[in-house]
This record gives structure tokens, sequence and C-alpha cells, in this order.
């Protein structure tokens, strides 16, 4: 008989044919005899997920009406069902696959892979086939032909096939009862939306909250320091003092104590010179990659991921959906014979340092399904590389720098501090000078990292006297930044830890995480879907359907990522085969039974501070929501009402008001509050003037009444 192999979808099953002689039919090709298939074979293909888990209703009819009485919905067993629209491609894939004693999985080399193939398999029926595991990084032809003459057993398969479903049915579960007990409940407070639940998009949300949170709440405090501008024989430089107090005052006095005037001379006390290196960056692995395209071009993730799927396809690099940043010596070795190869490609050739093996790189212990990022031994050709689109173009070229960066040199520098003492107080000087560029050459350098380089100084000499300018400068506490969307990468993968260092996107140290690298991506446009989050020229805020939500599920599990990360490692463990299915669903069904004892009574306690129109329509529906103590009258409180802010007091006399809306810029509850309570708030974006300008500015209340503080 003829082996059937199975392609997750048309484009990859195309890419396979290419390595054969074939001929095309109907949802099917047939793959003429060869060394590798002696007899021929057929390859077909899903379209995505031919197979789907049915709907609760099926299970129970009581399921089908949303409400509280019919909860959990906890099915003892879960049936499958062929998609909507996918029945006809769905019937060739079984009839070839029951027509045959031997069926190849070449779906994607990773969980998902694992499972559309079994849930399509499953689905047809089939019984006692030998099944085999195509596990390749690369859809060139030499590496389709070798992959399939040296096909894997289903051992690992299975074992990735458990955890995918596990982490199918227990999405689904929060999903179905998460969504309903939250979105009734909702509706109790008169709230009138549908609020998705999700194992993993809540905390995610939840985490987004915490941020803006943290930044609404800031209130930026004044410092003083002393800075001094210095000039030597040979040029001039900056220094700054140890001191830094909230008046400035406080700083004066420390400057008069000392005899020190603005044009008191100093003397360079200590001057040490260290020669240092960076080695070149590591290899890409998917959120390292997305993470640097959000950096440099403002690409989604999503985007990045889709585009890096297309580049794949076209067999110009590897398996996009990699977690590791290291290859193995196989790979090492034909990217060292294509160093000049890549280097034409980029037109920027160089000496190359090191055609040794690093461990930095190379390490075979750290690579498990897939490796790195790197470029296949495909050489495209001017025109098809002309015939990419810019983000295709910026992504391959990436790729190929970074690849190029592991033969380069380190980039050498030296750096310079200085202490230079007046009349007994030292300033502190740091200066950078570039002795070697080295694999930095490979990388356009962007406006940030010019600006963010420590200045170079000119040459100085211990004991010299210079001349100096010394003044006190002001300075604001500055409230955290928001997320990027390249940084709700590192936040999943994270929980939270974020690097702040631009030049390496790698996390500093590997925990755990919410998702997966290759569902990550797919979770951030879920979220914005559900209309949870903004992103306006890549930066992420929270909606007020958003904050609802985060305010609702605060204090139970499902705002805490670190219990999601936790199921998240058990789920690798089933895919290692160091954990089952069956105990995971056994604890998500006892965490929805936790939900629905614990939500009700919380959520009824919960005071939510936003309204929202009705989903079905736009009209104005509110509820008026207590926001703080009346700051003028002290007896009342500060109401939010439909487009205004107002003091319950009003019927003994209190006028304290404040506008829903201030130069076209909606007030938050969480604004207001600062008003009342601390007389500013922080900086709030996007004003607009009367001529269209916008502008940024805090907002004082002074007698009542708003300002903005452009002092600030």
């Amino acid at each position: 008989m003829k082996p059937v192999i199975l392609a997750e979808k048309p484009s990859q099953a195309k890419a396979y044919a290419d390595a054969f002689t074939t001929r095309k039919y109907e949802g099917y090709i047939e793959i003429s005899p060869c060394s590798i298939f002696t007899k021929g074979a057929y390859l077909t293909w899903g379209v995505g997920h031919l197979v789907e888990l049915k709907e609760p209703h099926t299970y129970n009819p009581a399921w089908k009406r949303w409400s509280l009485e019919s909860l959990p919905i906890l099915p003892d067993h879960y049936e499958f069902q062929v998609a909507k629209g996918k029945a006809k491609q769905f019937n060739i894939v079984k009839k070839l696959i029951r027509s045959t004693d031997t069926v190849i999985n070449a779906c994607d080399v990773d969980r998902e892979g694992s499972n559309i193939f079994y849930s399509i398999y499953n689905q047809t029926g089939a019984r006692g086939q030998t099944i085999k595991r195509l596990w390749i990084n690369s859809l060139e032809a030499d590496e389709v032909r070798n992959g399939f003459a040296d096909l894997r057993d289903n051992q690992k398969d299975l074992q990735l096939y458990e955890e995918a479903k596990a982490r199918q049915i227990s999405d689904w579960l929060v999903g179905m009862n998460g969504s309903r007990l939250y979105t009734l409940l909702m509706k109790k407070k008169g709230i009138q939306h549908v609020f998705p639940i999700g194992r993993v998009q809540s905390p995610t949300v939840y985490l987004i909250y915490q941020r803006q949170r943290e930044i609404e709440t800031f209130v930026s405090e004044p410092f003083f320091e002393v800075e001094a501008q210095f000039t030597a024989q040979h040029g001039p430089y900056k220094g700054k003092a140890k001191i830094k107090e909230a008046k400035r005052e406080l700083v004066a006095k420390q400057l008069n104590d000392r005899h020190i005037r603005p044009n008191t001379p100093g003397t360079i006390t200590d001057l040490s010179q260290t020669e240092k290196r960076m080695p070149p960056p590591q290899l890409h692995s998917l959120s390292s990659l997305q993470a640097t395209a959000n950096r440099r071009w403002k690409t989604s993730p999503a985007t990045v991921l889709k585009t890096m799927q297309m580049l794949y396809e076209k067999k110009l690099v590897s398996y996009p959906r990699t977690d590791t940043r290291y290859i193995t010596p196989a790979e090492f070795s034909y990217l060292v014979a294509s160093i000049e190869d890549l280097q034409g490609l980029i037109e920027q050739p160089f000496a190359v340092a090191s055609r040794t093996p690093k461990k930095r790189f190379v390490d075979s212990s750290k690579v498990q399904e897939h490796y790195a990022i790197i470029p296949t031994k495909k050489r495209p050709t001017k025109a098809a590389l002309a015939k990419l689109s810019s983000l295709e173009r910026n992504l391959y070229e990436e790729i190929i720098r970074t690849t190029l960066a592991m033969f380069h040199r380190d980039y050498l520098y030296t750096e310079t501090k200085v202490t230079t003492t007046v009349k007994g107080l030292p300033f502190f000087s740091i200066g950078k000078t570039e002795r070697d560029k080295g694999w930095k050459e490979l990388f356009p350098p962007s406006k940030r990292s010019k600006n963010s380089d420590e200045p170079a100084l000119p040459p100085l000499n211990r004991d010299e006297t210079v001349q100096s300018e010394i003044g006190i400068t002001e300075g604001k506490t500055q409230p955290p930044k928001p997320y990027t969307e390249g940084q709700l990468i590192t936040m999943m993968k994270t929980c939270g830890k974020l690097v702040e260092d631009q030049m390496e996107t790698n996390v500093l140290k590997e925990i755990e995480g919410l998702g997966t690298e290759a569902t990550r991506s797919g979770i951030i446009e879920t979220i914005k879907k559900h209309d949870y989050i903004n992103v306006t020229k890549n930066i992420v805020t929270i909606t007020d359907k958003g904050r609802i939500l985060c305010q609702a599920i605060e204090g139970n599990l499902l705002a805490s990522p670190s219990m999601t990360a936790k199921w998240e490692t058990y789920l690798r463990k089933i895919g290692n085969g160091e954990g089952t299915g069956t105990h995971f669903l056994d604890n998500i069904g006892k965490f929805i039974h936790k939900l629905l004892q614990e939500v009700p009574e919380q959520l009824a306690k919960q005071q939510l501070d936003i309204t929202l129109p009705p989903a079905s329509s736009r009209k104005s529906r509110y509820q008026p929501k207590e926001v703080a103590p009346c700051p003028t009258c002290g007896k009342g409180t500060i109401i939010a009402r439909k487009s205004f802010y107002g003091c319950s007091n009003y019927k003994n006399g209190c006028k304290q008001t404040f506008p829903g809306t201030f130069l076209k810029k909606k007030l938050t509850p969480t604004q207001i509050k600062l008003l009342c309570t601390k007389g500013r708030t922080n900086v709030i974006k996007g004003f607009t003037t009367s001529t269209g300008k916008k502008f940024d500015a805090p907002l004082e209340l002074k007698n009542g009444k708003l300002e903005l503080d452009f002092k600030q």
C-alpha cells in the first residue's frame, strides 16, 4: 500500500511536493515512485483545524442557555466534530487514511501540529495503522527528502498531542464556564456586555491593567541635583555630584557649607580606564525576533509570526515557532560554509574572526524540537529578493545579520571613569571610547542607540586643574512606561519581569511564562478583539471594558500570572511524558468549582468605578459611582455621573464639579481621585487645543477649578 502523508495546510503540502515528481488531484497529490517511496505515496492536507470540540449543548441541552443554574459545564468525556465548511476536504483525507496501512504526520513540528494531526486521524475512525513522524526544520527540497528518508516513530508526537489536547480542553472549559459566570454576574450589576474569560488571556490583561494603574496613580515629585560643566586643557566634559534632595534650598545649603561657588575650580583626583568587550547577540528565537521587530519597525508580534511563516514557506528561513536561541553542530557546519554567500546578500563583507563553534550559539543540550531561527541553504536571487515585501526583507536581513554576527569580532570599547573634586565634593563622569565596532557594523544604528551611548571624554590627566560652571538642576521622578506591543511578548514570557536593556531582548533568567512561543501573539490579538486593550502608535492601553474585567477578577486565580505560569509548566511536563492530561484537567475542574463558589460573593462586594454603555447600543447609560471625598466641602463624595463628576452634597449647596471631558480628553475616575486627594494628576497625554494641536500636561485643582500645570 502507498503511505498517506498528512500536511497541515495546502501551502505546506506544496512545499513537500516540490521535492518529488508529482501529479495533482482534487484535495491530494500523488507522489511518483522513487528511492524514498518505492511504491509512491499520497500527500493530502488539512486546512488548519479540520476538527474541533463540540458545543456544550451537544452534551447536555441545559447548557445551550446561559444561566448560572446550569454551571458548571464539565462533561465526563469530550467529543469532536468536523469544522463547519470543511467536510469536503475532511472526507478526502478520511478516504485516503482509511485505505492505507501507514500514515505519516507531516504537520508542523510542534504541539499544535501534533494536535491537528491526531484530531483529524482519530475523527476518521482509522485504527491500527503504523504512524510515522516527519521531523524537519526547513522546507528546502533536500531537507524534505532527508526528513522523509529518516522518519521518526510517534512516541514524542503522542506526548505533544496529549499536552496540546489538555491545553485545548482546559481553555475550552475555562472559557465556557468563566465567560458565562462573569457575563451573567456583570449583567446583574447592570453591565450589558459579554466578558470572554481565558486561562491565559485574563491574567495577561490583568498585568497590563496593573502597569496602567501604576502609571495613573504615580505622583511625580521634584528633585534637585548638582551638575557641573568642566573645561579641561583638551576640552569640556560634564560631571554630577551624588547630591539629591527634594528641595532646592537643601542642595544650595550643602554647596554653601563647602564654600562652593558656580565657578569654583576643581581637580581631577581619580582617572581610570577599563577595556571592555561585548560579544555578538545570540541567535533569534521567535519571541526575541518579535520584540526586535516591534522595537525597530513597530510591527505587531502577530504580523511578525505571519510574515516569518511566509519566509519559511518560501524556504528562506528555518522553522519560526522556536523558543531556543541555540543551534547544533550540524547547522553550524553549513552556516560556516555559507558565510561569504550571506555576506553577499546584505552586501557587507568582513574578515571572519572565528570559524569555531562557541557555546553561546552552539549547544545541542539546549535544542529540543527546533533550533534557533537561521537562514536556510537556499540563496535567493536579486530578483527574488526584490519581490519580498519590505517587512519580509527586513526580517530576512535581521536573521542574516544576527547569524553572521556569530562569526564577527566582539565589540570593543574603553570605559573611562573620572572623579573631579571641588572643595572636597566629588563629581563623577563616565565616558566611552569605541575601539573596534566589531559585529555592530552589521546592524544599522537606531536613533535611540545613538542618543543613549555614553559621551566620549577629552584627553584628561590626573591632578589636572579644570575650570567649572556648577549649577543646581531640577528633575522629576518618572512613572513606569506603558508597555509596547513587543514588550507584551517579553512580559508574558517572564510574567512581568521585563528586561529593560534594549540591546538584549533575551530574558535575564528563564522562568515559567504565560502561553507558549507559538501562542503569545495570538493571545494579544484575542484580547484586542475582545476590546480589553487598545494599541495606538505601538503603545498598549487598557480599555474601560478591560478595567471592569480586571476589577472583577481581582483577588482570584484568574488574575494570577504565577498560577497560570504553573499550569503552563505542568502542560510542558505532559509534553515531556512526566505528567498526564487527566491530572491536569481534574485540577482545572476543581478550579472551576472554586470560581463558582467564590466569584458571586466577591463580585457582589466589588465596587466597579467604570460604567459602559450596553454592547448592543451606544446610547448613554450609567450608574453613579463614588470616586473620592469632596475636596471642597469635606462632607460629600464626588460621584461619577453621565457626563461629569459632581459632589453628592449638592443639595446642601456644594457646587464642586469636574467635567467628564477636558480639552477633548476624557478624564478617568482615577485622575479625578488624584485631583481630590493629591491636588494634581500625573502627566495626561492627548489634550487637544481649539486649533487641533495635541499636547501633554498634568492637571491641578486650584480653588475648585481645573488648571493645566505647564511648569511641569
